[in-house]
């Protein structure tokens, strides 16, 4: 329902009072009232392509005049004109259905989007507070593609990774997947830089302390001068769906600084964890104290 469309008209209290409550599908045109009539048009037609949109079968036009007490001519002229920008369409009886600019729009949608959006929040208070490059990435295959960055503050701040696809052995997010389940490339693992770590042994104890803490760290072992930590985002199923990341220069990412910062990284990454559902369970404050 729009949040403009406050009130029930008269036909909607009269349909509660008989019928009981109204179906969700005729819940968004019983509220079209205005009284700005400049608004009124405006009202309508969002409320009829909503009834249309959260309906479970097509609607005729002889429902949607029912519900919201349009009258006939008033009726056909709002639905020409959704049905003229592609907001709904007619099947083969007549009856209204959204229309192919509203799956358009569904579909340029990326998988991620949501994702983005739900850790956005928790990324721009990371960067406020450390001035440091923010990024955020997924699990591609056996890569990190990066998904959504934030600059730092700085003159100095390094490569923009956004797009960009990395080893998972030689980045600080790459191990959060790592330590979670992800899978090593078969044969010899790339050299990127001197500090790159390219023993599986040594690696697995790397991973080892990443899930003890709950954050990895790279220390010029992508790229030299650069470190980088990183902290997981669970799904409510407690699977990893996602890594977070502060990374800068190590003139200013010291080694108190990096403690600093990671305390501040895992609370972030656990509160985008939470705002997709996931509940974390005793072992994880267990873990906190155990890495302070």
């Amino acid at each position: 329902m729009l949040p403009t469309l406050a009130t029930w008209n008269k036909r909607s209290t009269i349909w509660a009072q008989k019928e009981g409550p109204r179906p969700e599908w005729l819940s968004g045109i019983g509220r079209v009232v205005s009284s700005v009539s400049g608004t009124q048009a405006v009202d309508r037609a969002a409320g009829l392509l909503l009834a249309v949109m959260e309906a479970d079968h097509p609607l005729t036009f002889g429902e949607l005049q029912e519900s919201s007490e349009l009258a006939k001519s008033t009726l056909s002229r709002l639905l020409s004109s959704l049905e003229r920008h592609d907001l709904v369409a007619k099947d083969e009886n007549g009856a209204l259905r959204p229309g192919g600019a509203l799956t358009r729009f569904a579909h340029s949608r990326r998988p991620t989007d949501e994702l983005i959006e739900a850790c956005r929040p928790f990324m721009s208070e990371l960067s406020d507070a450390t001035g440091e490059k923010i990024n955020l990435a997924v699990l591609d295959g056996q890569e990190v593609e990066q998904i959504s960055q934030l600059e730092c503050t700085y003159l100095i701040g390094g490569i923009n990774w956004g797009d960009q696809r990395i080893p998972l052995h030689a980045s600080a997010l790459g191990k959060v997947f790592l330590a979670h389940g992800a899978e090593l490339p078969p044969g010899r693992l790339p050299k990127v830089s001197s500090r790159t770590i390219t023993s599986r042994q040594e690696l697995a104890e790397d991973l080892d302390r990443v899930r003890q803490r709950g954050w990895a760290l790279a220390d010029s072992e992508l790229e030299p001068g650069l470190v980088a930590i990183a902290a997981p985002v669970f799904a409510a199923d407690g699977s990893v769906v996602a890594a977070m990341s502060i990374s800068g220069p190590t003139l200013r990412m010291t080694r108190d600084i990096i403690q600093a910062f990671a305390d501040q990284l895992v609370d972030a990454a656990m509160g985008a964890s939470t705002a997709i559902g996931f509940t974390p369970g005793p072992d994880f404050a267990e873990r906190r104290v155990g890495a302070a």
